[in-house]
């Protein structure tokens, strides 16, 4: 037992106290380990737990937000369909009152049709029958005009010819006058010829018996130099009396051509002088025609200027009027392109709202007057007196506008009532957030660590960055009656 005693009193190196002293460490190390593993599963129990009963409280929320949800768009259905069924009804008379309406205004028209159609035959026949009076009464100045110009035809085709007929007389009786006088002429001529040619001959004849006794005797010494010469001439000139026999043709060709030109020459001067009395009678008539037509023409030319100076007036003022109304024309059809791209954007803008009316305006798309006959007419005199004659004459213009302007105040008090509703439903979210987040604090006091819990990324209410937040559909507001 000594010995015992003394090893355990015995000091230990400073070896073993580092040994003693890691293993103290370790096993605080273990134990703070231990412990850490605890409180992360107890903290991801309670999370899981905590998880698990945000998910029912949210799903017993959002079946009682359905319920009360539900009841409320119930009860407007129900109102809807009332409100559905009374317009119905009364879309049912009112159409009732329009089809008794047209029923008697198609009976009145097709009376009016029948009294009309019956004066429309009644102006036709009297149309007719003027017509055909005016029309015998022109066929009958026709007639008259065309016997008139027969007549007038007839004599002036018959002293034509009357005078046509004297004037180829006239001109027979100078034809047979000059030929006569030709033949005599001719005549006269031939005898002269024939004596003279008679004349020539005796003394020709007497000549050449004369040199017939006086040659005899040199012709035969001069025969044989002849022959010898003729010989050798004919020989030297046959070529020659070729060209000079087709030379003595054409000059008897030509001699006859101006013997009968020459008589051609004569006829003609004396045509010309018989023209030329005509032409001198004729022209003393056309001095007194042209004086007649140059006064005439002096007279349409200054008439011609006045129309000429008139067209390029009036020429000018349609120039102008042109002028004016291609602006004009250009500023309303720029004008009228604006209308039309804003109506057709109207249009655009209606087939889009269309879209989003409801079954009673779809029904009723132009509500009546609420006003009673009495405020209608204290309404009526107020305007009346206020109004003005330049005023009124507007609002006349502008009467087509009352179902636009009845439209339009209807959509301008649904926008009110929406936003009315927006603020009253923003209100009550505000308030369901208020008391969400009331809930939620009290539920997150008794966790030990909220604020860790909440503030976690992994959590379904912490800055995960959703909004914690009920969506209401607005409900159309019924309009105004």
């Amino acid at each position: 037992m000594s010995k015992k005693g003394k090893k355990a009193k015995m000091p230990l190196s400073d070896e073993e106290q580092l040994l003693l002293f890691q293993q103290k460490l370790l096993a605080e190390e273990e134990m703070a380990k231990k412990k850490e593993r605890l409180l992360s599963q107890f903290l991801k129990d309670k999370l899981a737990k905590e998880e698990h009963n945000s998910a029912l409280n949210l799903y017993k929320i959002n079946t009682q937000w359905r319920t009360v949800l539900r009841e409320v768009k119930t009860r407007e259905l129900h109102k809807d369909i009332e409100i559905l069924s009374q317009t119905f009804e009364r879309v049912v008379d009112c159409k009732d009152s329009v089809i008794k309406s047209l029923a008697t205004d198609l009976s009145e028209a097709e009376e009016q049709y029948a009294h009309a159609l019956r004066s429309h035959l009644h102006s036709i026949d009297q149309l007719l029958a003027l017509q055909r009076s005016r029309l015998n009464l022109l066929e009958e100045s026709y007639n008259m005009e065309l016997e008139a110009l027969t007549k007038e035809f007839e004599t002036e085709r018959k002293t034509i010819i009357d005078q046509h007929e004297k004037e180829i007389h006239y001109l027979q009786d100078v034809f047979m006058a000059m030929e006569q006088n030709y033949i005599d002429s001719e005549y006269e001529s031939k005898l002269e010829f024939q004596s003279m040619w008679d004349d020539l001959k005796n003394k020709n004849l007497e000549e050449k018996h004369f040199l017939r006794l006086h040659l005899e005797n040199t012709v035969e010494d001069l025969w044989r130099r002849f022959q010898d010469a003729l010989k050798s001439y004919t020989d030297a000139t046959e070529d020659q009396k070729i060209a000079f026999e087709t030379l003595k043709v054409k000059d008897e060709r030509s001699s006859k051509e101006i013997e009968a030109q020459m008589k051609k020459i004569q006829k003609l001067q004396d045509s010309i002088i018989i023209l030329r009395g005509k032409i001198m009678v004729h022209s003393h008539e056309n001095e007194d025609r042209n004086q007649y037509i140059r006064k005439d023409k002096e007279l349409v030319l200054a008439q011609l200027r006045k129309l000429k100076a008139q067209r390029s007036h009036a020429r000018e003022i349609s120039q102008e009027n042109l002028v004016k109304l291609t602006l004009e024309s250009n500023a309303t059809l720029k004008a009228l392109r604006k209308i039309v791209d804003k109506g057709e954007k109207i249009l655009k803008l209606a087939e889009i709202c269309r879209k989003f009316e409801t079954e009673e305006e779809k029904v009723l798309p132009f509500y009546s007057s609420v006003l009673t006959p009495k405020e209608q007419a204290e309404i009526e005199e107020i305007y009346r007196e206020e109004l003005t004659e330049e005023l009124s004459k507007v609002i006349v213009n502008y009467t087509g506008m009352e179902n636009f302007w009845k439209r339009y105040n209807k959509v301008k008090l649904e926008q009110l009532s929406l936003q009315q509703r927006r603020a009253q439903l923003l209100e009550i979210n505000g308030k369901l957030r208020e008391m969400l987040k009331q809930y939620l604090d009290g539920i997150s006091a008794q966790l030990p660590q909220p604020q860790d819990a909440l503030s976690s990324p992994g959590s379904p209410l912490g800055g995960s960055g959703r909004d914690f937040r009920f969506r209401t559909q607005p409900q159309p507001s019924t309009p105004p009656h």
